[in-house]
Parts: C-alpha cells; structure tokens; sequence
C-alpha cells in the first residue's frame, strides 16, 4: 500500500478530528428571579435570553389550582426586548429555607408524604452527608407523579411555542433511602424520570425539551446502565440533553454525564449546560486560577456539544467595567 506523504496526512489528520462546532446561544441563568429585574443584561446584543426556575409550588399553590402569572410576566418581559425565555420546573429544593412543594403532597394520605430530605452532595460517589439540605418531590410515587405530569400538561397547554425551552432540573439526587424505604427504589426513581421527560415531550411539541441528566442514584459510571438507556431515549425521542455545571474535565462528571454528552455531540438538539455560580469558583489545575469564560465555552462547544450555555448573571464577563 502507498503511505500517505504531503497533503494527504495533512488531510488524513484533519478528518480525525470534528469541525468546530458553532459557537453556544448565551443565555442568562436568573434562577427565580423576575426578568424585569435583569432588563440592562437581558438587552445585551450577545444574550439570546434567560433561564428562570419556577417551583411545583409557585405554579400549584393549590391543588389544582394554577398560577402562571409570574411566568406571563417574565414571557410578557422576554417578549419586549426580543428575547427567548427558557423554563425550569423545580421539583426539589437545595434549602430548607424554601417550600418548593404544594403543601397537598404532605397533607393528603395517597401521597405518602409526598416529599424526602436529601442531602449532600447528589451524585457523589462518597456517599450522603447526615445534614438534609433540602427535598425532593417523591416521583417514584405514581400518585405524584400524576400530579406532575398534569401541571406539565398545564403549563404546554399555555405556553407550547411560546417559551423557547423548559427542563425539569437536574437528574442528581440523594434522599439516602434504602430500596423499599417509602417505595424507593432506584430503578423506580429512574423510570419515574423517564416517563416524566417523556410527558413533558409529549406535552410540548413546539418547545425544546431537555433532560438535565448529570448522575442517576445508584448508577456511579453507568453501573446499571441508566445514563446510557437515558442518552439513547433521548437520541430516538427528540428530547435534548444538558446538565447544571459545566466543570472541564472533572473526573465525576467525566464517569457520568460528560462522556455521553461526548459521544452523542450532534445527535441531541438542544444540548445545553449552565455555569452557575458555584462554578466561577472551580479552579483551573493548570493555571491555579478559576476556569474563564473562554476555558467553559471552549470545552462544552467541543467536548460536551453545547448549543446554549446559562451563565450566572454574576460571571465576570457580564459585570461592567471598573470606572477608572
């Protein structure tokens, strides 16, 4: 066989490797903030909208009993500057300082309770620290899990097409529960997941739909093959995929959620991640420094194939400059 010489190994080496891939939307992520709060960022030539998480609380305060008028408000904002608005729909809280659940999950029997403490920090291989710092709504109960699924209903029926995308929080979760323990299990957690993100695709036929799937319980390096199984049904069902922390090359998301992001670049529309504030603070091993706008957009637009990144409105680059 003829070796290769010239430009044919020039051209040999280049086809090894992706094209770059087009630079991620920036949105802002507003947690539960007002978008009129945040019109002077918002207005921004390079940000294509905002993030903002609303709890089954706010949009259910009764059984029932819908409350969408925050989220008009924020559409109504959005809207105004030409902006896109993107949904979070928050099932769990990381404080106790919070009531995130309508209160008829703990009051009324069928519910079980409804909610568990869970602590910290989900999805770490180390296990459960003693001290809850927060809940999550019980989704391995069918009976909430119905619940849920009808305030999902809900909200497509009024905002399909209207708001850009939603997702239903981070896949990450630690009630350190033993099976059976208030009809936990982890294989119960994850079909619950899945039938969720699935309703929510079903749901909203014009607005994207995203999995926020960074670690399954029980499931540390795909053990029992939940995050390949959740990758491939979103691949076949149209449902994106994304995750709350873009952390480069950090070696638990790297065994969990990043090599599949990796592997299915291209495949998924839309795949988006966050930098949260936490995240500003991660440290870059090779410079000593934390990680910059450059070393986030580089690795989730070639490593992980992000299309839309949520960066905390608190991110140096976003931040005026000093007046001198």
């Amino acid at each position: 066989m003829r070796r290769l010489t010239g430009t044919w190994c020039i051209l040999a080496l280049l086809a090894a490797f992706p094209a770059r891939a087009a630079e991620p939307a920036n949105f802002l992520f507003l947690d539960a903030d007002d978008m009129s709060d945040h019109r002077d960022m918002l207005a921004r030539p390079d940000i294509a909208g905002g993030q903002i998480i609303y709890s089954w609380r706010q949009l259910e305060p009764r059984k029932d009993q819908y409350d969408f008028s925050k989220l008009e408000q924020d559409l109504a904002v959005a809207r105004s500057l030409h902006k896109k608005l993107w949904v979070s729909i928050s099932d769990r809280t990381f404080s106790l300082k919070w009531k995130g659940m309508p209160d008829y999950l703990s009051d009324d029997p069928q519910y079980q309770g409804g909610i568990v403490f869970q602590y910290s920090y989900p999805g770490t291989e180390s296990g459960s620290n003693k001290t809850p710092n927060g809940v999550v709504a019980m989704q391995w109960n069918p009976a909430v899990r119905a619940r849920y699924q009808n305030l999902l209903r809900a909200l497509a029926a009024r905002f399909d097409g209207k708001i850009y995308g939603i997702d239903l929080g981070e896949t990450a979760m630690d009630a350190n529960l033993s099976e059976g323990e208030k009809g936990f299990t982890c294989d119960g957690y994850f079909d619950a997941e899945m039938e969720n993100i699935a309703a929510a695709r079903a749901a909203f036929r014009k607005t994207a739909v995203v999995m926020f799937a960074n670690f399954w319980p029980c499931n540390w390096n795909d053990k029992r093959n939940y995050m390949s199984r959740a990758f491939a049904e979103a691949a076949a069902h149209g449902i994106g995929m994304g995750g709350p922390d873009i952390y480069p090359f950090n070696p638990g998301l790297m065994k969990n959620s990043y090599r599949f992001l990796n592997d299915y670049r291209g495949k998924l529309k839309p795949v988006a991640m966050s930098v949260q504030e936490p995240d500003l603070d991660f440290i870059d091993p090779k410079t000593g420094k934390p990680f910059t706008k450059d070393d986030f957009t580089t690795f989730a637009r070639d490593y992980l194939g992000a299309d839309i990144i949520f960066w905390a409105y608190t991110s140096p680059w976003l931040q005026p400059p000093p007046h001198r």
